[in-house]
This record gives structure tokens, sequence and C-alpha cells, in this order.
């Protein structure tokens, strides 16, 4: 009886350790949520207003003639670029499954269309799983820091504006990006956004607007050839930091539910060994009755 308090004993000491991990994880996550939403909020406006600003371009300007805009590149067998970004670390919940989710389905959608999906991932988890089913990356980011997402998303991008101008063999014709939109700390949603060809961009809702008239210095494809680099990299920044976010809420929720859970677990081994040592005394107990007894029915007489 001893040998089951002990191993009780021990599952309480193992929990108690974990649980003091979860909720220190749980705390730096929810301390990082608002820095990172703040993140968000500073760049989404500028990669809106780009967004407008090349719409404008496109719809007023007839002459203008650009790689992206080229809504030709969408018809036909071709490559099609998915840029995945998944968790660098673990305890985040679905968060990097749900982002790896969506990129399956999508490339399986791209090959029912006749077309080659060629993988971009950031982020160890993403990596590892490609890597695991022997289907590595043609080129993965990772480790990388939340403080480097700005360099880390010009670099993604310098590398796939190259494919997709790319006159070669390698030439990407589309790009999608999968990642995790930040709606609030409770709701993040793992979502596909087509950045090239940008005929059919998917960014924010722009209908109802009404674009002022232009007048482009030196020209409409001049400042297309200016606008569209940055184009790709505030988007891509901007789903880098939504994920980074997201992520850090997801990590806050997963932390949470498993302290709840080793709480739990500590109440249940508790019981357990209370249990335990109250059996063992009853039968110490019982053992000292029936011993007594045993005197007493013997006739011996205490002297």
């Amino acid at each position: 009886m001893g040998a089951q308090q002990r191993e009780y004993k021990k599952r309480i000491r193992s929990a108690q350790g974990m649980q003091k991990i979860f909720k220190a994880q749980e705390m730096i996550a929810a301390a990082r949520i608002a820095k990172a939403h703040a993140r968000v909020q500073a760049t989404t406006p500028y990669a809106d207003a780009i967004t407008r600003a090349i719409g404008a371009v496109a719809t007023h300007s007839r002459d203008a003639e650009h790689p992206y805009l080229d809504a030709e590149r969408v018809h036909g067998a071709g490559r099609a670029g998915i840029l995945l970004i998944t968790a660098d670390r673990g305890m985040a919940g679905s968060y990097s499954p749900n982002a790896i989710r969506e990129a399956e389905r999508l490339a399986n959608t791209l090959r029912d269309e006749g077309k080659t999906p060629e993988l971009y991932v950031v982020g160890r988890k993403g990596d590892s799983y490609f890597r695991f089913r022997n289907r590595s990356a043609a080129q993965s980011w990772t480790p990388y820091r939340e403080e480097d997402i700005p360099e880390l998303g010009r670099e993604i991008a310098d590398v796939l504006n190259a494919k997709l101008l790319s006159e070669g063999d390698d030439r990407l014709d589309e790009l999608f990006v999968v990642g995790t939109r930040f709606l609030s700390r409770f709701q993040q949603q793992a979502r596909v956004a087509r950045l090239v060809p940008l005929a059919v961009v998917d960014a924010e809702d722009t209908s109802g607007l009404t674009y002022p008239l232009y007048d482009f210095i030196p020209d409409a494809e001049s400042v297309l050839d200016e606008l569209v680099p940055r184009y790709i990299e505030a988007r891509i920044i901007n789903i880098l930091l939504q994920s980074m976010a997201s992520e850090h809420a997801a990590r806050q929720r997963a932390m949470k539910t498993a302290t709840d859970n080793a709480d739990s677990q500590i109440t249940k081994f508790t019981r357990l060994a209370n249990a335990a040592r109250q059996a063992e005394i009853t039968q110490e107990i019982t053992e000292i009755v029936g011993g007594a007894d045993a005197l007493a029915g013997s006739g011996r007489k205490d002297r």
C-alpha cells in the first residue's frame, strides 16, 4: 500500500512541475499578444493602401503593363508558389496543423488543375512536417525570431519576386500565401491569400470605392515597377505579423487548457493518494483488532 502512495505522490509532483511550466508559457504568450497585435495594426493600413494604389493604377491606366497584372498566368499548366507560415516552436495547439491543412488542400486543388505547386515554408513545424514525408520545401526559413520579421519578410519577398519575374523554367506563375489571420485573442483563422496575379488578389474588400483621378509621373508602367515589389513585401510582412500574433494567442489558449488539465490531474491523484493512505490506516487498525481478538480467543490473560 505504501508503494501505491509513493507512485501517486510522484505523479502529483510531476503534474505540479508541468503546471508551473504551462502557467509560465501562458503568461509569456499573454504579454506578447498585445505587442504583436500593435505591430499588425501598424502595418495593415500601409498594406491596404498600397493594394488600393496598385488597383488605382491598373484601373485608370489601360496602357499599364506588368507581369503581375497578366491574368493569363492562371490559365493552363504552370508553377504555383505556396508560402506556408507555421510556428517555430511547439505548445501552440492547432495553430500550425490548421495552416498545414490549408496548404495541403490548396496544393491538391492546384494539382487537380494541372499545375505544379512549389512549396516555401516559414517555421520549423511546417519544415519538419514535409521533411518527414520526403517532400522538402524549395526553400525554408527557420529558425526565425519575432523581432526579425520585417527583415525576414523582405528576404522572402526578394526570393519570390525573383522567381515570379524569372524567364527560366523555374518561373512561378502564381503566388499564394497560407497564414493565420488574427481576428481577436480568442479567434484566429487559417486562410489562403493569392498575391499574384494582382487581378485576383485576395485583399480587403474595396468594392464601392471611388478612385480619384491620377497623373502618373513619369508613366504608369514606371509607377507599377516601383509599387509592385513593395506591395508583395508589405503583404508578406503583414501576414507574417498576423500569423505571429495568432501564434501567441493560440499558445495562450493551449497553455491555459494544459494548466487546467494539470490542476485536474493533481486533484485526482491527491484524492487517490488520500484514499490509499486511508485504506492503509484502516488495514493497520483491522490487523491490530484482529490480533487482539485472536489473543482473546486463545484464553491467554495478561499478568
